[in-house]
């Protein structure tokens, strides 16, 4: 008689069930909706609500359902074009109230939602959405932390009573980027004790001296795993900062990637207000704080086109009128940790909150500043597209405006307050400085637009090549493998249950080429199943008992698939960890169905046969 352990039977059937039921919410589909949220991320009433579904009613736009999801009000419809009626609707009656988002919600059960099972996301090429590649200025982010050891350097040097007659940031021996700092000491000066002061300030940099004729020259050379680590923190640093902006518009599953070695591609699945999105993620700004210069005249300067040396001149925007600001950066907006909007004596104000390291700048910067002025300067950074002889041209432009330019009342270290701006400027800047200024300038290189009808198209040509593909292998199994082949139907009905359990409990997005991994899984289980029973038939022509037979089959060709998928998973692995994107899209569900398959095609198949003729003492022939 054939025996399988109860235990076996008790794991299969609890494995069964949860990823029938963590498989569920796949089922129901999605609803195309309308998110509304306040531009000041507060969260929308049970009476604005009301409002909401009123003016809907009252216009005749039928909706389904409407409730407040994590501060934000989601209006669900029944098609896309209630969608679009009630998008233009609400615009145009509450612009100025809400920032309204077109997007896709699923339509899980409430006590499905209640139990936290959710179903797996789709991704780009599935719901439709927006694909932004953005390019990062690294040679920015390099000069960015040159600039700060040329400043230290400089206060050394004057702290140790160093005469120097020139220092700046220099790339040498054919660098692409700056590397080093050039400093050119007095003809009096003491060589000795400059090397004494610049220890600490330039500690990491490779140091040399020469003699020029004007007095000796000291050079620090920023190593090459310096700069690359910059490199790469100013990326990391920056997807982080569009993955935190990506997140405030409520969009499912976003991907931010690094792509190359200067540039992050963001994939936001079912966004389909590309202008807004567009425009919060646009947002490559940064801040920086310097001190007026209150020696020089900003007018004569702006007239005469000669700017002081050490000085930059700056327009500012709410006055129209020429600003002179010190090149000496106090703080710069990656030191900031928080910001929120408030009020003051002024009006609208922005509550800022440095980091230590910028707050001693700052106290250092006000106790010896009192009475003078300090502008903050707002840096933007876009392309622009232009044809130049009858060719489309496209280059990056750089904005940079102050915003604020007020006198230094008292002394502040990591917490004040930008005034002058009216309350829309102020909640725009603090969401974006709440959501994390840029490390380094970036810009939009290219975007990709994928309608929702063709994401539509996409799920029906691949569910139909995933029901066709599957429909004949089922089809194939039943007929030459007849009632095992049955079993092995059902195993992979099990397997693709399993498979879709385990991406909804990951969270994992399903797109094209997962659907492709799908398919190519459900070939892997039946190529196990096949390996079975072909062994069961070669026991059975040797002359052994049919439920010996079926022992052997399953034991002797455990080596052979346990080889294959094992093979498999390593290839997988090695693509889920080094690949992106689809690639790693395809890898993530190629390696998730080996592990579901190799269970379904030796437990549960096993399991099955077990119990179809394990408890029969003689059997007269197998139908396989």
């Amino acid at each position: 008689m054939l025996e399988y352990a109860r235990w076996k039977y008790i794991l299969i059937a609890a494995v069964l069930a949860l990823g029938l039921l963590f498989a569920l919410p796949n089922v129901f589909g999605q609803d195309p909706a309308l998110q509304l949220a306040h531009a000041d991320h507060s969260a929308v009433t049970s009476a604005e609500t009301h409002v909401i579904t009123s003016f809907l009613q009252q216009q005749k736009i039928p909706f389904r359902r409407a409730y407040v999801q994590n501060g934000r009000l989601i209006v669900r419809f029944a098609n896309v074009p209630d969608q679009l009626r009630g998008s233009d609707a609400i615009d145009g009656q509450f612009k100025k109230q809400y920032i309204s988002a077109k997007t896709l919600v699923p339509r899980t059960p409430g006590w499905l939602r209640a139990l936290g099972l959710k179903p797996m996301p789709l991704g780009l090429d599935l719901s439709g959405g927006l694909d932004l590649l953005y390019q990062v200025d690294i040679k920015s982010a390099v000069r960015q932390i040159l600039q700060t050891y040329t400043q230290d350097a400089s206060r050394a040097l004057a702290d140790a009573k160093v005469p120097v007659t020139g220092i700046a940031d220099v790339a040498i021996d054919g660098s692409r980027l700056p590397n080093t700092i050039q400093i050119t000491l007095a003809p009096n000066a003491n060589l000795a004790a400059a090397q004494r002061a610049l220890t600490d300030p330039l500690r990491g940099l490779t140091i040399t001296t020469s003699t020029g004729s004007s007095g000796a020259v000291i050079q620090a050379t920023m190593p090459a795993a310096k700069i690359l680590a910059r490199e790469n923190y100013a990326i990391e640093q920056n997807i982080s900062i569009l993955r935190n902006r990506a997140n405030q518009l409520g969009v499912s599953e976003p991907k931010v990637e690094r792509q190359g070695n200067d540039r992050i591609d963001v994939q936001l699945p079912g966004v389909q207000n590309m202008a807004e999105v567009k425009h919060l993620l646009g947002q490559t700004a940064t801040l920086e704080f310097h001190l007026n210069d209150m020696e020089n005249s900003a007018f004569e300067a702006q007239q005469s086109g000669n700017v002081p040396l050490g000085d930059k001149l700056y327009t500012n925007t709410s006055m129209g009128i020429p600003v002179l600001l010190k090149r000496e950066v106090i703080a710069t907006g990656d030191q900031l940790t928080n910001a929120t909007v408030g009020q003051s004596q002024q009006g609208p104000a922005v509550n800022i909150t440095l980091d230590s390291r910028a707050g001693e700048s700052m106290l250092r910067t006000t106790k010896q500043n009192v009475g003078k002025q300090m502008g903050v300067v707002l840096i933007t950074k876009h392309t622009e597209t232009r044809e130049v002889d009858g060719k489309q041209v496209t280059r990056q432009v750089t904005t940079e405006k102050v915003i604020n330019d007020a006198t230094i009342d008292g002394v502040f270290a990591d917490r004040f307050q930008i005034t002058g701006l009216t309350l829309g400027e102020a909640q725009d800047l603090a969401i974006l400085l709440r959501s994390g200024s840029f490390v380094t300038p970036i810009s939009l290189v290219s975007e990709n637009i994928i309608g929702p009808s063709l994401g539509a198209a996409n799920i029906r040509m691949g569910m139909m090549a995933l029901i066709i593909g599957m429909a004949g292998v089922l089809l194939f199994m039943a007929l030459y493998y007849k009632i095992f082949g049955l079993v092995a139907d059902a195993v992979l009905v099990a397997n693709v249950v399993l498979l879709t359990a385990l991406l909804s409990m990951m969270h994992a997005s399903l797109s094209l080429p997962g659907i492709a991994g799908i398919i190519l899984t459900v070939g892997i289980a039946v190529d196990a199943n096949v390996l079975i029973y072909e062994r069961i038939r070669e026991e059975l022509r040797k002359g052994v008992t049919p439920q010996a037979a079926i022992r052997a089959g399953f034991e002797k060709a455990f080596s052979a698939i346990a080889d294959s998928n094992v093979t498999t998973a390593i290839a997988g692995l090695v693509l889920w960890i080094f690949g992106t994107g689809a690639i790693r899209g395809f890898a993530v569900v190629l390696t998730l169905g080996i592990a579901t398959s190799m269970f379904t095609s030796l437990m549960g198949s096993r399991a099955l046969v077990t119990l179809m003729y394990g408890g029969r003492r003689k059997i007269a022939r197998l139908h396989i």
